[in-house]
This record gives C-alpha cells, structure tokens and sequence, in this order.
C-alpha cells in the first residue's frame, strides 16, 4: 500500500495521543512526531511514523495535531522558546489541530495568536481514553474555519471512527467537550448513589450493573481521573455563571467529587489514589453510607469488547 500523500504532524504522545497516532500511521499516513520524551515516541517507527528531535521539524507538514494536557502546554509548545511558531524557518503548516481538552479562553487565545501566522486552528476533542481507542470507538467532535475543520475530519476519523461532528465555528466543539465532561461527572456520580443503594440492600453490584448496562439507560462507561473530572466541572460551571445558566447539579456533584479529593489529600498515598478512577470514589462515598466495599470478583461488561 502506497503512503498517503498527506503529510500529517503530531505533537504528543500519553496515553491517548500514543494510540490515536499509531492508528494514523497503521493506515499508512506519511506522519512525523514529535514527544518531550522522544524514547517514548520511539516505539511508531516500527510501523512506519517517524520521530523528529524539534518541533520545528514538523513545520513542512500539511497538517499538525496536538493532544497535551493542558493550554498552557499547547501555548508552550506552539509559541514557547522552542516551539513551532517561533522557531518554524519558512511556511507553517496551514492548519493546527487540537485535541486536548482545555478551557475556552485558551482555546480561543491560542487562535487569535495562530491566525496572526496565517494558521488556521481546529478544536477537534475527542471523547474517550486508551480503551476506548483500543477498541476502536473513540469519537470527536470539531470546530474551526470550516474548510479547514472538515478537510481535518478525514484524518480525525481514523482514531475517531465512531464519528466526527462538525459543530462550527470557533470554540463551539470545547464547549461541547466540556458539557459532555459535565453530564459524564453527574451521571457517575449518580450511579454511585444508586449502585450503593441497591447494594446495601442486598443487590450485588456486578448484578445491579449488569442490570443497568442492559437497559436502556446502559451506554459505554469511561474512566477519568477524579481531578480531570473535578477541572471538567468547575469549566463548566464557569460558563454556566458567564451565560447565566443556573447548573445545580453539577454544583452538586462537584463538591461530592471535592470531597472526594479532600479525603485523598489527608492520606500519605494520595497521589496514588487520586491516579484512579471513580471506584475509589464509589469507596468514599459508600464510607459516607456507613458501607465497606470489598471485591465481589466478577466481571462486568465494560461496552468495548470486541
């Protein structure tokens, strides 16, 4: 097979970032990355990536992604002392695209300052974690200059083949990226509630879940970290003040999830517990039931098998 005559450049490889650009050059994409950590990129080239040392060498690409943690890295790497922008020699890559989850703000200073350099940005979040990737059900949703958004979708559907929905302009895609986080934080925390209820009433969790997954309120569950989840509400509730949208709810499931964390925080291994997802959360509040959940050792279908 031939190689796709799209250059693609790729700037960051965790968890997520490692799996979404090997399915891009296991589909046969000509794509260079770039990783703080180069040995941790290093792996893809045995299925065809290359793995550039500066950023600066992804300048000649047609297209550049991104997944980092946060604005301030994707800023960094972009604009800082060693990023693309400022040390690119000639033309820039005519179109940015992002898949971090970051605010509004950053997302929208991010694009003034791109748009200065005649770059065009897209917002391309995606809805997921490595599992989800795995098992080829990772989806996403996009915003940008339409042209430039839905020339990116093509590629985007290859580590996102469940969908792409472009939603318009600007930020509108982080937006919906944050209200998905949000209804996310509150569904679970529900769950908990409820799971905890049927169980102290003698209803085995893997039961009450199985239940659960096999009606019509089962969906796919992913697993979040507890502090993303708690920076995914406060995004939200920020907006909500900003457009005068009252959000009780998730005002509610925000300060659980802080007390969540308070706990943790009072333990000496607590970076080792806020590192898991929501069955430890599930753990604080069944204590709050006067409950002590131990292993049931049963397996609960999680959507993503094969």
């Amino acid at each position: 097979m031939s190689k796709n005559s799209q250059k693609i450049g790729w700037i960051g490889v965790g968890r997520m970032g490692y799996q979404m650009a090997e399915r891009l050059a296991k589909a046969n994409y000509d794509i260079s990355i770039w990783n703080r950590t180069k040995s941790k990129a290093e792996p893809l080239t045995k299925v065809g990536a290359k793995v550039v040392d500066k950023l600066a060498d992804l300048a000649g690409v047609d297209m550049l992604f991104a997944i980092v943690s946060e604005g301030k890295d994707l800023e960094e790497v972009y604009f800082g002392k060693d990023g693309i922008v400022t040390n690119a020699k000639g033309k820039l890559p005519k179109t940015f695209v992002d898949c971090s989850s970051i605010s509004v703000d950053d997302s929208a200073r991010i694009r003034g300052r791109l748009k200065e350099h005649g770059v065009d940005f897209v917002c391309a979040p995606v809805s997921g974690n490595a599992h989800v990737i795995k098992a080829g059900k990772l989806s996403s949703v996009v915003s940008g200059p339409e042209a430039s958004a839905k020339a990116a979708m093509p590629v985007i559907e290859v580590f996102a083949p469940r969908g792409v929905s472009y939603v318009g302009e600007g930020e509108l895609a982080r937006i919906c990226k944050i209200a998905h986080n949000v209804m996310l934080g509150v569904v679970t925390e529900n769950l908990i509630e409820i799971t905890l209820l049927a169980n102290k009433m003698g209803v085995p969790r893997e039961a009450f879940l199985a239940f659960m997954n096999n009606g019509v309120m089962g969906s796919m569950f992913t697993t979040y970290k507890t502090p993303a989840l708690r920076k995914d509400l406060d995004l939200g509730l920020e907006l909500g003040r900003e457009w005068d949208v009252p959000m009780p709810v998730t005002a509610a499931t925000r300060e659980v999830i802080q007390q969540h964390i308070g706990k943790a925080l009072s333990q000496p291994n607590a970076k080792e517990i806020l590192a898991q997802d929501f069955a430890k959360m599930a753990e604080t509040m069944a204590e709050l039931a006067g409950m002590k959940l131990t292993s049931e050792n049963k397996p609960v279908k999680t959507g993503l098998e094969q």
